[in-house]
C-alpha cells in the first residue's frame, strides 16, 4: 500500500465560496448559506464568518449573536451540484479512479495518472491551479499513500493548503496528532480515550489491538491500524447509494401528537417522491425526531418487503413514533429515510470501514 499515491481534495468553504464568487458584494464579508429566520440553520459559513465562531449546523439565531453583521443567502443546491460536476471534470483529466465523499470532497488514486506526472504532489498542485483558474474557487489537497493520511493532510494547512505525508514520515506525523484529529473519532470516543490516558497518536500506538477491541469494539482494530499508518481501503470509484431520506424543520415547535402525525404524513410523501426519483429500493425505515433543545432520537425497523409506497411507509413510521414513547412534544424536526437495499446486501465490494462518529 505504501506504493499508492492518493490525493484527497477538499473545497474550502464550498457553498459560501460559490456565493462570494458569484456575488462580488459578498467578498471579504462574513456570509452564511441558510435561512436567517428563527428556525433556520447554517448550512455553510465563509472563512470570514468562521472567525466569529460561526459553523455549519449551528442555529441561525446563535450565528447572528456571534456575528451581528452576518449575511445570509439561500441555498442554491442545484447550482452547487453543477459546480461540483465541473470540478469532477477537472479530476477526470488526471484519473478515472475518483471516489466522491460529498459535493465538495473526493479521493483520487493517481498512482498511474493520465498525464504521466511522476509526483502525486505535482498532480495535486495542477488540480488546485485548474480549479482556481477555471472556476475561481480554492481547494485544499492532501497527498499520501492511503486514504486516512491523505484526508488528514488536506485539513492540515487549510485554507488553500497542500500537504504531503510521505511513508517515511508517517509514523512521526501520526505520533504527534491529537486523538481528535483522527478520522472517525468523534467527541464521545475522544472523551473515552482521554479517560484511558490516550491523547495523541503516540499514546494510541502504545495500546494493543486486544485492549482497543475490549474498549471500542470492532472499531478498536481500525484505531490500531490508523495509529500504525495502516489503511487498506482502496479508492473506489463506484459508490453505491445506501439510503434516501428527507426531513422537515418547522417554523414553530410541534406541541401535540396530532400535529406530529400530520407532519409525519407530509415527510413520508416527500420521501416517496425521492425514492421514485432516485430508483432506490430498501427495506429499513428510520425515523428521526429532533426536539426544541436540539437533542434527538432515532428509531429504525427492517421489513421483508421493499419500502416504496405510502401504504408501506406511513404505518411503519407511525409504529416507530409510538415505540419512541415520547414524553414531550416540542419537536422542531422530523426526518424519515429508507436504507438497506436488497441488491447490495450480499454483494462483495471493496473493504468498507464503519465508524461511530458520536
Amino acid at each position: 500500500m505504501e506504493n499508492k499515491k492518493i490525493i484527497h481534495i477538499d473545497m474550502d468553504a464550498f457553498y459560501a465560496s460559490i456565493e462570494q464568487r458569484d456575488h462580488p458584494e459578498y467578498r471579504g464579508k462574513p456570509l452564511a448559506v441558510g435561512r436567517a429566520e428563527k428556525r433556520g440553520v447554517v448550512a455553510a459559513a465563509s472563512y470570514e464568518a468562521r472567525r466569529y465562531g460561526v459553523r455549519s449546523a449551528m442555529s441561525s439565531m446563535k450565528a447572528k449573536q456571534l456575528c451581528p453583521d452576518l449575511i445570509f443567502v439561500s441555498s442554491g443546491m442545484e447550482h452547487y451540484k453543477s459546480v461540483s460536476h465541473q470540478i469532477h471534470e477537472i479530476f477526470r483529466e488526471y484519473t478515472d479512479i475518483i471516489e466522491p465523499l460529498a459535493l465538495d470532497e473526493a479521493f483520487l488514486d493517481v498512482t498511474e495518472n493520465k498525464k504521466g506526472i511522476t509526483l502525486a504532489v505535482d498532480v495535486a498542485r495542477e488540480i488546485k491551479r485548474e480549479i482556481k483558474e477555471k472556476l475561481g474557487l480554492i481547494a485544499s489537497a492532501g497527498v499520501s499513500y492511503n486514504k486516512f493520511l491523505a484526508k488528514i493532510a488536506s485539513d492540515y494547512r487549510k485554507p488553500d493548503g497542500l500537504y504531503t505525508i510521505h511513508p517515511e514520515r508517517a509514523a512521526d506525523f501520526i505520533a504527534k496528532l491529537p486523538i481528535e484529529a483522527f478520522w472517525g473519532i468523534g467527541k464521545v470516543t475522544a472523551r473515552k480515550m482521554h479517560s484511558l490516558g490516550i491523547h495523541t497518536g503516540a499514546d494510541l500506538r502504545k495500546c494493543s489491538a486486544a485492549f482497543l477491541a475490549r474498549n471500542f469494539g470492532k472499531n478498536g482494530a481500525l484505531y490500531h491500524d490508523f495509529a500504525h499508518g495502516i489503511d487498506p481501503r482502496i479508492v473506489f470509484p463506484e459508490r453505491i447509494r445506501k439510503s434516501v431520506g428527507c426531513e422537515s424543520t418547522f417554523d414553530n415547535d410541534l406541541t401535540n401528537y396530532i400535529a406530529v402525525i400530520i407532519e409525519l404524513y407530509h415527510v413520508a410523501v416527500e420521501l416517496i417522491h425521492r425514492l421514485e426519483t432516485s430508483g432506490f429500493k430498501g427495506h429499513t425505515l428510520t425515523l428521526k425526531i429532533k426536539f426544541h433543545d436540539f437533542s434527538q432520537k432515532t428509531h429504525s425497523a427492517s421489513v421483508v418487503y421493499e419500502l416504496k409506497t405510502l401504504k408501506e411507509i406511513l404505518p411503519l413510521a407511525k409504529k416507530l413514533l409510538r415505540e419512541l414513547e415520547l414524553t414531550q412534544f416540542r419537536i422542531r424536526l422530523i426526518g424519515l429515510s429508507v436504507s438497506n437495499p436488497f441488491e447490495t446486501t450480499s454483494i462483495e465490494g471493496p473493504l468498507q470501514l464503519r465508524f461511530d462518529f458520536d
